[in-house]
C-alpha cells in the first residue's frame, strides 16, 4: 500500500509518496517536469514489495509548503540541496537515487557533487548536463528540441498552458499517459502560483561552474521518441560516467517513460540495484 508522508526540512515540507519497510533499502525517486510524485507509483510500490524503502516526493515548488516566489530560489544548489535534506531527515547516509527529466538533472548534479551520499543512479529520459551541453554546441537537432526551455521563460507560458482548460499541457504528455492522471497533474498545476513554481525550474539562472563526471554505478534509460532529448546526447552520456555504466535503449517509447511503460522500466531499475 502507498502511504502519504510530510517530510519536513529546513526549505519546508515536502509531500511524498512511499511504500516497503522503515528498514528496507533506500530508493529517492525524483519526478520531473509538469509531473508529481505519483508519476513514480509504479515502481515505488514494486520496489517496497521487493523490501525496498522507496520514497518519491514533489519537488520544490510543487509541494504547496515548499513554493518560494523567488525565482533564484529554484536553481540547481537548492533543488540538489533539497535531496540532501530530505535525505537527511529521514535518517539515509546514502541511498539509491532515481530521477526522470527535470529529476534526471538533479539526480546527475547530486552524483557528480556528492557521490559519498549515493549507493546507485538511475536516470530516465534526461542525458548528463554535460553530454547535453555538448549536443547543444553542436547539434542542430538538440538546438532544435530544446527551444523549448527558452521559449518557457516568457512570462506569458503560464496563460498559453492553462488556456483551454490546458490543452497545451495535455498534448505535452502526447497520449502516453493516463487522462485520469494527466486530469491530476493540471488539478495540481491550476493551484495558484503552482504553474509559476515548475515554470521556475527553467527560470533560474543556470550553474555557474561545469558539472564534473560520474563515478557511481550508473544506469540510463533512454528512449527513441523522446521529443526533448536525441541521439547525440544519449549516446555522449557514457563519456561522462567513470563508474560502471549500463545503457539501455527503449524502441517507439516516448519521454514519458516511467508511465508509458512501468513494467519495463521497473525491471531495468530492480536489476540495476540488485547488482549493485
Amino acid at each position: 500500500m502507498t502511504e502519504h508522508l510530510s517530510i519536513p526540512t529546513p526549505a519546508g515540507s515536502f509531500d511524498a509518496i512511499a511504500a516497503g519497510p522503515a528498514d528496507g533499502r533506500p530508493v529517492l525517486l525524483l519526478h520531473g517536469f509538469p509531473e508529481a510524485a505519483i508519476s513514480w507509483e509504479y515502481q515505488v510500490n514494486v520496489l517496497g514489495q521487493r523490501g525496498f524503502r522507496a520514497i518519491a516526493p514533489d519537488q520544490r515548488g510543487y509541494s504547496p509548503d515548499v513554493r518560494p516566489s523567488a525565482v533564484a530560489e529554484y536553481g540547481i544548489d537548492e533543488l540538489v540541496g533539497d535531496v540532501l535534506a530530505i535525505a537527511d531527515e529521514l535518517g539515509w547516509s546514502r541511498f539509491d537515487l532515481v530521477g526522470h527529466d527535470w529529476g534526471g538533472a538533479v539526480a546527475w548534479w547530486t552524483a557528480a557533487e556528492h557521490p559519498e551520499r549515493l549507493r546507485t543512479l538511475s536516470v530516465v529520459s534526461t542525458p548528463h548536463p554535460g553530454a547535453l551541453g555538448e549536443a547543444l554546441s553542436t547539434d542542430e537537432d538538440q538546438q532544435l528540441r530544446s527551444q523549448y526551455m527558452r521559449d518557457w521563460r516568457d512570462s506569458s507560458t503560464e496563460r498559453r498552458m492553462l488556456a483551454n482548460g490546458g490543452e497545451a499541457l495535455r498534448r505535452m504528455f502526447e497520449w502516453r499517459v493516463g487522462q485520469s492522471r494527466v486530469d491530476e497533474y493540471l488539478r495540481r498545476l491550476a493551484e495558484p502560483g503552482a504553474l509559476t513554481a515548475a515554470l521556475n525550474w527553467y527560470r533560474a539562472s543556470r550553474p555557474a561552474g561545469k558539472i564534473g563526471k560520474v563515478s557511481v554505478p550508473t544506469l540510463y534509460v533512454w528512449s527513441t521518441e523522446d521529443v526533448a532529448f536525441g541521439s547525440t546526447a544519449a549516446f555522449g552520456t557514457e563519456q561522462w560516467v567513470t563508474g560502471a555504466y549500463s545503457f539501455q535503449m527503449l524502441e517507439d517509447v516516448s519521454h514519458w517513460v516511467p508511465e508509458e511503460v512501468p513494467e519495463v522500466l521497473t525491471g531495468m531499475i530492480l536489476e540495476h540495484l540488485q547488482g549493485r
